[in-house]
């Protein structure tokens, strides 16, 4: 049987909140790994406690987006912190990419597609001329040529980003509702695995509430 690979979105600046969610979503069916963004890695504390954990994966969602020297020199900055992931926005250019590649060292460069809190009215607003799927697909391939370890797009794009790009696809974005709140592009966690995704993230679904029964309507989700 599949073991299905879960990220789980610890977006909060509470050292005890995320310490809860740890906790309660430890289970043997589904692989659990945790993933840090902006938020808690910016915070007071954040930066400690990620350094104290052992044994689990862990992603640092840093969407890096600036010039080759700096987005190098950030991958070197947080070394220490033995992140199995670190996101890097493929619109950074091939020079950052390749010079942030460089010094990844064993963490794992994804490259980051189009938000999943855009759509083509959005994309344009921001001066792109290509749709969605065109520019996806283009981004992948930007990240095959810089030789990255992973992608994360939407779940909609798995199979464009797919034939182009054969190692890891990472897909936010995920809803057992498919209530939009802030995004856009959408799928549940069952469509994101059937459509060929390595992990999925999930965030509100499950840090919400109830996270020990959150967890099981997952599993009771792809296990339908």
């Amino acid at each position: 049987m599949r073991k299905y690979k879960v990220f789980i979105a610890c977006d909060t600046t509470k050292i005890n909140k995320v310490k809860k969610i740890i906790k309660y979503t430890q289970n043997k069916q589904i692989k659990i790994g945790y993933k840090f963004g902006l938020e808690l890695l910016n915070s007071k504390y954040g930066r400690k406690y990620i350094s104290s954990l052992k044994n689990k994966v862990i992603f640092g969602d840093y969407k890096i987006s600036d010039i080759p020297n700096t987005s190098a020199s950030i991958l070197r900055a947080v070394k220490d912190l033995k992140f199995k992931y670190i996101t890097i926005h493929l619109n950074s250019g091939l020079d950052s990419l390749k010079a942030a590649k460089k010094n990844a060292g064993k963490t794992k460069l994804v490259g980051v597609t189009v938000l999943t809190s855009l759509d083509n009215k959005a994309l344009k607003q921001v001066g792109f001329n290509k749709n969605v799927k065109k520019l996806v697909l283009h981004q992948a391939k930007l990240a095959h040529k810089a030789k990255l370890d992973a992608i994360v797009c939407s779940a909609q794009e798995v199979k464009i980003v797919k034939s182009v790009f054969k190692k890891e696809i990472i897909t936010p974005g995920i809803r057992l509702n498919l209530k939009l709140d802030d995004q856009k592009r959408v799928l549940t966690p069952k469509q994101a695995f059937n459509n060929g995704a390595d992990w999925i993230v999930l965030g509100r679904n499950i840090t919400r509430g109830n996270i020990k029964e959150n967890i099981q309507k997952l599993i009771d989700h792809l296990n339908q």
